[in-house]
């Protein structure tokens, strides 16, 4: 993303003068699929793609703003009832609002942004945006005061006050707390985290989408965290302490076999085998083990697509692609019904794979996948 670019907009736009420049990025998650609301762990990098945002207080009570990609200019009030009505505006409007709430005095300012991330490929651009403006806030009006953990929760929590979306915090939290050559365990019951390395020398992560989304996502989500809080539900009258899958084992899950319907079982066997690859993808990386790390990764999407079913017939045929190969590791990513698969490349592979998936993909669903490099960068900053 060109900061020149951002600059050049942000002075056109406005009354030729300059202010401050941050970035936030977009984020991948290497394993860890459907274990947050389980109260298990993800294991996310923030990407080396994101959001680029300018902004200078303009001494008035309205943010003035311009998106440089929608070619599109919005003015809103600070109090909650100037909500401006285009979906992108209310992201900025709703992170000003947060910040309000936690006792930051955000005045007037004007802004024009621009981003990089890719939509729709499950790279998070809305996180992204939020945690940039959280992040430029609190530097210019709150002189730092809230710490990082509560602008991740500024963007969780205008996600779901302004939005509309009951995310989790994976994501705005990988976008503030990213690091260069690092990837992030958060454990989504304590929100205790810790920094592993990934210098994957030799190798390359590639995020191929294959451009589709099923409807169905919501609704299934919903069927499947149910089926979760069935099993939990079982195992926790045999079992005393026991308040997510987190918290079970395989045997536990066994004692209840007969108790729960074939489904919840399938389901809580998937989550419970993944909170455990999170911990072995972990150590793997510890011993700069990635073959290791790729075997887990082929291991989550079998479990996605046969146990959890949250996989489509495109995904699975990029998987299965990435395995004909020799691809080191690959699986869906996100939610599932759509979106990409992320894989671990060796170098050597690299233009055979892609060519491959590009062609077979498109002799067989008749349209192209669109490929993404990515490379671990660090999460909001200052720029300029």
């Amino acid at each position: 993303m060109d900061i020149e670019f951002v600059r050049s907009r942000f002075i056109k736009h406005f009354d030729g003068t300059t202010g401050s420049v941050y970035a936030s990025p977009g984020r991948i998650n290497l394993i860890g699929e459907h274990t947050d609301y389980n109260g298990g762990f993800v294991f996310p990098g923030a990407v080396d793609k994101g959001m680029i945002i300018e902004i200078k207080p303009n001494g008035e009570d309205k943010v003035k703003a311009y998106s440089i990609d929608l070619k599109d200019y919005v003015e809103f009030g600070l109090n909650e009832e100037d909500a401006p009505r285009a979906s992108w505006a209310r992201y900025i409007f709703g992170v000003c609002r947060e910040m309000i709430k936690r006792g930051v005095e955000v005045k007037g300012f004007n802004t024009a942004f621009a981003g990089d991330v890719p939509l729709g490929a499950g790279m998070s651009s809305s996180a992204a945006l939020e945690s940039a403006y959280a992040y430029a806030i609190n530097d210019l009006f709150g002189d730092n005061k809230i710490d990082k953990f509560e602008l991740a929760k500024v963007g969780q929590a205008t996600e779901h006050n302004y939005i509309g979306v009951k995310c989790g915090i994976m994501d705005q939290f990988a976008s503030v707390f990213g690091k260069e050559g690092s990837l992030m365990r958060l454990d989504c019951r304590s929100l205790e985290y810790q920094y592993f390395p990934f210098k994957p020398e030799g190798y390359r992560l590639v995020l191929v989408d294959s451009v589709v989304k099923h409807e169905l996502a919501s609704s299934a989500y919903n069927k499947r965290r149910q089926s979760c809080e069935n099993v939990v539900a079982a195992i926790a009258k045999k079992h005393e302490g026991v308040q997510f899958l987190r918290d079970c084992t395989l045997e536990m899950l066994a004692e209840v076999k007969e108790e729960v319907s074939a489904e919840d079982y399938m389901r809580a066997e998937y989550v419970i085998e993944e909170i455990q690859r999170v911990l072995d993808v972990c150590d793997a990386l510890e011993k700069g083990d990635y073959e290791t790390v790729g075997q887990k990764m082929f291991e989550t999407h079998h479990g996605m697509s046969k146990k959890y079913e949250v996989s489509c017939e495109e995904l699975d045929f990029l998987n299965d692609v990435a395995f004909d190969c020799g691809v080191t590791g690959s699986r869906v990513m996100g939610g599932g019904f759509g979106g990409c698969t992320i894989n671990l490349v060796k170098n050597e592979l690299y233009e055979t794979f892609i060519t491959t998936a590009k062609e077979r993909f498109k002799e067989k669903f008749g349209r192209s996948p669109k490929v993404y490099d990515v490379v671990i960068s660090d999460g909001s900053r200052k720029l300029l």
